[in-house]
């Protein structure tokens, strides 16, 4: 739909669709934190959070275990090439005000625990995975045309899908309103994995059954509330099912499925608008930073970040680090970047090989005055993001297993820092423009809160020596 510059961007950099939201936890629940972030300008940032709830089409034992509740951390970037759009995330091969071509991610939440339920006993465990393939969308005046085709790319149900779907917004003022209407096609490969029985995993009360392929179609609505130009809350709602194929399986109990999706997100600006968001000096601003250090006892908060300085007694490790930042919006107190980095773990002493980790993340860098010369004299940064780690490291391994607890490759990212400008130690030219400081970096699952995070609770922190410098 084609709109004016501030509608446009109220209504992608927060509003979330009600045609990604529904069946959470059915064929389409990949689709629950997929930001449609694509018509804000180039260098469009924010982060946010939402509570997903739906009902489950497998057997549970009471109604309470079907409706589950869970946060999803959203990370969204729409990039000149590149875009994230919470768990969904692509390269642009063709995109204008119109018409849309993407390679295109997404991460599929659908699962079943065997766990869960003893009628599932001696069932083999239906994980979660990230589909890959193409996004086709068509945007006019009268609505929002979508089509996309994936793939398994993690070798799990081995399967494809193919999903279509509209939608049209309304606008009254801060409010919007968008109803959408979906379908999907699944093929057997995917269908069987999810609602199929192998004759190994046959019982008296659960027979062998393979579904085949299947179609799904849905149909909802999404409301979103503009606060003010950076902060909007949005509740959606969604309700749909599957074919008879699926609704026939030994491991469904429900004939429709119903979801929501509630929470909000912070525009941090466009780094490609720069006379909007940043002093004029400013324009096009980027730093690196290197740093290393060892492995913290203690956790980021209530610990390391009130002085408890002490070496991990669980893992000996070190960590290395480059960092690429890109200033979002400046500001005289705080000013808002962008941060890409490399980590290199050194954990071969520990048995566990060394490996990379990479982070996305978005930082708040305040500034402290002197009262007397109004001259910067220290900094201090707060980050927030995501982490996915090659090898999950040797301390997260030992913490999890002490708990009997899952550990998992991605994580949320956190990070505080603490620096000084060495210009005021030293005239040198090429250090007028770095500082010199440290870095807390941490990994964590959130508590346990996140099934997107693998439901860890529990992480790994550093406490490193830093340098930056501004390009």
């Amino acid at each position: 739909m084609k709109v004016s510059w501030p509608i446009c961007l109220r209504q992608t950099y927060i509003g979330v669709p009600l045609f990604t939201l529904f069946l959470a936890w059915s064929a389409s629940a990949q689709e629950v934190a997929e930001i449609p972030f694509s018509n804000a300008a180039p260098g469009s940032a924010a982060l946010g959070a939402g509570l997903r709830t739906g009902q489950s089409p497998y057997l549970a034992s009471d109604n309470e275990d079907q409706r589950q509740v869970d946060l999803i951390p959203l990370y969204l970037y729409e990039g000149k090439y590149l875009f994230v759009r919470g768990v969904a995330g692509g390269v642009h091969l063709f995109k204008n005000e119109s018409l849309e071509l993407n390679l295109y991610t997404r991460y599929r939440f659908q699962k079943l625990d065997p766990d869960s339920n003893a009628y599932y006993a001696g069932l083999e465990k239906r994980e979660q995975t990230l589909d890959a393939g193409f996004e086709l969308a068509l945007n006019r005046n009268w609505g929002v045309v979508k089509f996309d085709w994936v793939t398994d790319t993690l070798d799990r149900h081995k399967g494809q899908e193919a999903r279509f779907s509209y939608r049209y917004d309304f606008e009254r003022g801060p409010w919007t309103l968008s109803p959408f209407i979906s379908w999907t096609w699944q093929d057997d490969n995917l269908t069987n994995y999810y609602f199929g029985v192998s004759e190994a995993e046959a019982t008296a009360e659960r027979p062998a059954y393979l579904p085949g392929d299947s179609q799904w179609v849905s149909f909802g609505l999404r409301t979103a509330w503009q606060i003010s130009d950076r902060i909007e809350l949005f509740g959606n709602f969604g309700f749909g099912g599957a074919d008879t194929p699926v609704l026939d399986s030994p491991l469904v109990d429900e004939d429709g499925f119903s979801s929501a999706f509630v929470g909000g997100t912070y525009l941090f600006g466009n780094a490609r608008r720069p006379d909007y968001i940043i002093e004029p000096e400013r324009v096009g601003e980027w730093s690196w930073r290197v740093n290393y250090g060892y492995q913290a006892d203690g956790n980021i908060v209530s610990e390391i970040d009130q002085g408890d300085f002490s070496k991990s007694t669980v893992a000996d490790t070190n960590i290395g680090g480059l960092t690429l930042s890109k200033l979002l919006s400046s500001g005289d107190r705080i000013d808002f970047l962008g941060r890409v980095a490399v980590f290199r773990h050194f954990e071969e002493d520990e048995g566990n090989g060394n490996f990379q980790s990479y982070a996305a993340y978005i930082v708040a860098m305040g500034k402290g005055y002197s009262p007397w010369s109004k001259e910067e004299v220290f900094r201090w940064g707060f980050g927030f993001g995501m982490s996915y780690a090659e090898t999950v490291p040797i301390a997260e391994q030992r913490k999890q297993a002490a708990k009997d607890d899952n550990t998992s490759h991605f994580l949320n990212y956190l990070e505080m820092t603490l620096d000084f400008p060495l210009r005021r130690a030293s005239k040198a030219r090429w250090l007028q423009s770095c500082y010199a400081g440290l870095t807390i970096v941490h990994r964590s699952g959130i508590f346990g809160s996140s099934d997107f995070l693998g439901e860890v609770s529990g992480g790994s922190d550093w406490l490193t020596a830093h340098m930056e410098c501004t390009l």
